[in-house]
């Protein structure tokens, strides 16, 4: 077995993705503590950003992690080669290596998992200097004083609720009419108001025009609904979306179908050439790390001729704002849109003992369910640790549990997961923790 990576072990999710970033998010969650230690109880007098520190601390996570993926290489026997791979017509690779020369490898099956990378508009400003992605967004040396920041999808609202903590003056351009439009609405307009309170600004329904520079800043020109407007910025971050690593791969040459860049393959990761497999980014179906995680299990186990059950299509989703959000399954108004008679229960995180006991009491677990049968559809949280919240509800909908399955379980006290018994016990009418509606 051999594994081809062009520039780093580990990809995009390790190198300058999800590792580092969740490491620069927690320093900065932990600074927006420290500053009001107060209410614990704890005198912590001139806490303060040493930025460097929190990225050289970032780098020595990844640099661990990196290392681990090699021994795993190892211990498992895989083969490790640094180059640019391109698919061959008889199916064979060949490898540009990055010290030098060529080599070919031969194998019965390939899986094609390039991964993405960040797009930009093609609109005139994108090549000055200080105009960065996420990846120079993790190079930066210092905070900046103010940010701007194209696209309030998750990572820009990831990137821009950290900056914030860290003192920046940070504002959100985003196009459509909601940041994170993907999500529930209640979770938006919860996200969107803490923002907010933080100090961002955000601009919804708003079109970047043009980036100009000012000196060592840069000005973005964008159209709102109430005209023209110029915001300038010391640093300015795009973050509008990613595209397929598919060119020059040799695809197309193989026969490879591609729809806009992207693989197309079936449940199975398989693409229309026999023996080429895609997963991850690549194939388009989910950008999320964990699910090109478990379609590379599904694939290899395809491969290896036995029947997969890994599911694939299931996919949970994290944003880490601070604090977290997490779903799983339909919104609300996807449920409803799709024609589903539904009930909704919502438990508050300020009516759970553990939530308040650790100072965290900001957000809500809601829940979607079938009306007639109360099979959990969608899990939507927004508070402290809904990233591992949010497994409750990803079990339950894999195993087609009811709400009733949930609130019968017995849930530890006193935890978060309490939150998530009383909103499935809120979609039945019978939450015990909060007071009935008119009484």
């Amino acid at each position: 077995m051999v594994c081809i990576e062009k520039e780093y072990i580990g990809g995009v999710c390790l190198n300058v993705g999800c590792i580092p970033t969740k490491a620069l998010i927690r320093s900065a969650e932990l600074f927006a503590t420290m500053r009001h230690a107060e209410r614990y109880g704890i005198k912590a007098d001139n806490v303060a950003v040493d930025y460097p520190a929190m990225v050289k601390r970032e780098q020595t996570i990844v640099k661990r992690l990196v290392a681990g993926v090699g021994a795993l290489f190892k211990s498992n026997g895989v083969e490790s080669l640094m180059g640019y791979a391109r698919l061959n017509a008889d199916r064979s690779v060949t490898v540009k290596l990055n010290d030098g020369g060529d080599e070919t490898v031969k194998a019965r099956s390939v899986i094609v998992a390039t991964g993405s990378s960040p797009s930009r508009p093609p609109l005139p400003g994108m090549d000055l200097p200080g105009v960065i992605d996420s990846t120079g967004a993790l190079q930066l040396d210092q905070v900046p004083s103010r940010l701007t920041i194209v696209g309030g999808g998750v990572i820009g609202v990831e990137f821009g609720c950290m900056f914030a903590n860290l003192g920046s003056q940070v504002t959100i351009i985003e196009m459509l009419p909601s940041i994170i439009a993907n999500e529930d609405a209640d979770v938006i307009k919860a996200v969107d108001a803490d923002l907010k309170k933080l100090g961002v600004t955000i601009l919804v329904d708003t079109q970047l025009k043009e980036i100009r520079a000012s000196g060592a800043a840069q000005v973005c020109v964008v159209e709102t609904a109430g005209g023209s407007k110029e915001i300038e910025g010391d640093c300015t971050l795009v973050a509008t979306g990613r595209s397929p690593n598919t060119r020059d791969l040799g695809l197309e040459a193989l026969g490879v179908v591609l729809n806009r860049g992207w693989v197309t393959v079936d449940d199975d990761m398989r693409t229309n050439v026999d023996g080429v497999y895609a997963v991850g980014d690549v194939n388009g179906r989910s950008l999320l790390a964990h699910a090109g995680f478990a379609q590379g299990v599904r694939a290899a186990e395809t491969i290896a001729g036995q029947r997969s059950n890994q599911d694939v299509s299931l996919v949970p989703r994290c944003v880490y704002t601070i604090p977290e959000i997490a779903a799983v399954g339909m919104t609300e108004k996807e449920a409803r849109d799709a024609g589903k008679q539904v009930k909704v229960g919502r438990f508050p995180f300020s009516a759970n003992g553990k939530a308040m006991c650790v100072g965290e009491s900001t957000g809500f677990v809601k829940i979607v369910a079938d009306a007639a049968y109360g099979e959990i559809l969608g899990v939507h949280i927004y508070g402290h640790e809904a990233s591992s919240l949010i497994m409750e509800g990803v079990l339950g909908m894999r195993l087609e549990a009811g709400v009733e399955d949930v609130y019968t379980t017995i849930h530890p006290h006193p935890t978060l997961t309490e939150a998530f018994a009383e909103a499935a016990l809120s979609v039945d009418g019978i939450a015990l923790h909060w007071p009935k509606a008119g009484g």
